[in-house]
């Protein structure tokens, strides 16, 4: 098993990054892993912490569309470059966190994701050298009110809700290129979303190249790339699963504001 980094707070209120062992015990580090943090002797149990978003970044750039079949299901043709907008650090929560229902919106929608962490500084590289910094992967859900969405010039308020950003539950160093993502809504054993990775129209490289050169980037972001086919509306009460394969599951309540 691919080693898990976690970012855990104590039953004393410290927040720290640390390596999720397989007994579950936390082995702390001393700075974030991608800031070269490093063991320490302190070893918290698993009753003594709660697990927490595995990053806490200045931004969180995503993209839409960038799967051709999720395109298509929103009637729109595939973007010739990536579509990016933002979403605030505020809207992020850990997995086993709820999931607010906004009294503004009457169609709010799961969005299963890869989501880059990046480790480095970027600004203006190439995909090459992108690929150097993309320091870990985890999975995210850009839960969107879908009719804000369509209601809205742009997608800020659609997508920006306090819990419209569930991240976890731990990032991984390495991941399959074909690995699958699925979503699953309640007790449900069939998929609302089932992909490869690898079916994005543009890869985690060039998605990194290009937003570097509108933005820097800095360590600890993240970049969500895209959700497959098969988006839906979630209801008060609702449990959503995002897994994707070599990472693990995420998963959130949905309940009322």
């Amino acid at each position: 098993m691919a080693q898990r980094y976690v970012r855990v707070k104590s039953q004393e209120g410290q927040i720290y990054y640390g390596l999720l062992q397989l007994s579950f015990n936390v082995e702390v580090l001393d700075a974030p892993p991608w800031l070269d943090g490093q063991p320490t002797d302190l070893i918290l149990e698993p009753d003594k912490f709660q697990i927490l978003a595995p990053c806490a970044p200045s931004k969180i750039v995503a993209v839409g569309k960038n799967y051709a079949d999720h395109a298509a299901e929103m009637g729109t043709p595939v973007p010739v470059e990536p579509l990016i907008f933002l979403k605030p650090p505020t809207s992020i929560i850990g997995s086993e966190v709820e999931i607010k229902y906004p009294h503004q919106s009457q169609q709010v929608d799961y969005e299963g994701e890869l989501a880059l962490v990046i480790g480095d500084r970027i600004c203006d590289c190439t995909p090459e050298q992108a690929q150097t910094k993309i320091w870990g992967y985890t999975i995210a859900n850009d839960v969107t009110a879908r009719d804000l969405q369509k209601k809205d010039a742009q997608w800020t308020r659609a997508k920006g809700f306090d819990t419209f950003c569930p991240l976890g539950p731990w990032i991984v160093r390495e991941l399959n290129p074909g690995a699958k993502l699925q979503t699953f809504l309640n007790d449900n054993p069939h998929p609302v979303q089932s992909a490869c990775i690898d079916q994005m129209v543009f890869s985690p490289d060039f998605l990194v190249s290009y937003i570097s050169q509108v933005m820097t980037l800095l360590p600890g972001d993240v970049v969500l790339t895209g959700t497959p086919f098969g988006v839906g509306p979630l209801k008060i009460g609702d449990r959503i699963r995002v897994e994707i394969e070599g990472i693990g599951r995420l998963e959130n309540t949905v309940v009322t504001r």
